[in-house]
């Protein structure tokens, strides 16, 4: 179905020029996205690196790619060398792979360290312990982690209708942020990612600077 441009003129008026809407195209053809692109877009994410190599190859070379979805050490090197942010760093093992993947391409990698914020025990993501565990590795030792730069927090909220608890959860996330990357400044860890398509609104009263929005503005999945 083609891409919902009075949806995606809404969500850039929501949440205004501080913060990075990404769109999410996984398992959406490359016309779909081309549609978007040309309205403007230039941030898309895909969960899948398979997918995300065959888009990569075939679409615009400005386009600033995100992977969003639960990233496999073993496909790290598939996509370091190209691709614009990382979402979801779960593990000290994962953020190590990319780290040397991204040493043997030559470029330092963007990530993001995935914060577990909701009730679901399915969804991923560091507690507040193994946060802090994960972030004075690093920061204890930066030679050792030169090709890696933590941009900053990521988190999905409980697929819920209490907004409260839903808004809830993402304040606790914000709080997590400032605690741990207030004190740096610049592009260097200025990005907190939460919020999607039905609850992107809260999201960015609480403070998202980053919000990853799909079937708002591509219909939904089948």
């Amino acid at each position: 179905m083609p891409i919902n441009k009075e949806a995606y003129l809404g969500v850039k008026r929501v949440i205004g020029e501080a913060t990075v809407l990404v769109a999410v195209s996984k398992t959406k053809p490359a016309e779909d996205i081309l549609a978007l692109y040309d309205e403007g877009q230039r941030d898309f994410g895909e969960n899948y690196v398979q997918e995300l190599l065959e888009k990569h190859a075939q679409l615009p070379s400005d386009i600033r790619w995100h992977f969003i979805g639960h990233l496999q050490s073993n496909k790290v090197k598939n996509i370091i060398p190209f691709v614009y942010l990382i979402h979801g760093v779960d593990s000290l093992r994962l953020l190590k792979e990319i780290n040397k993947q991204a040493a043997k391409a030559g470029r330092i990698a963007d990530v993001l360290l995935q914060v577990h914020i909701a009730e679901e025990e399915t969804k991923f993501g560091l507690d507040a312990a193994e946060l802090d565990e994960v972030l004075t590795a690093v920061r204890s030792d930066p030679a050792a982690w030169a090709n890696v730069r933590i941009r900053g927090l990521m988190g999905m909220a409980s697929f819920s209708e209490d907004r409260g608890a839903v808004r809830a959860e993402f304040h606790t996330l914000k709080q997590l942020f400032d605690a741990h990357f207030t004190a740096l400044t610049g592009p260097a860890s200025n990005i907190l990612s939460m919020g999607m398509s039905g609850d992107y609104q809260l999201a960015v009263a609480e403070g998202s600077t980053m919000v990853r929005i799909g079937s708002l503005l591509f219909g939904k999945r089948g």
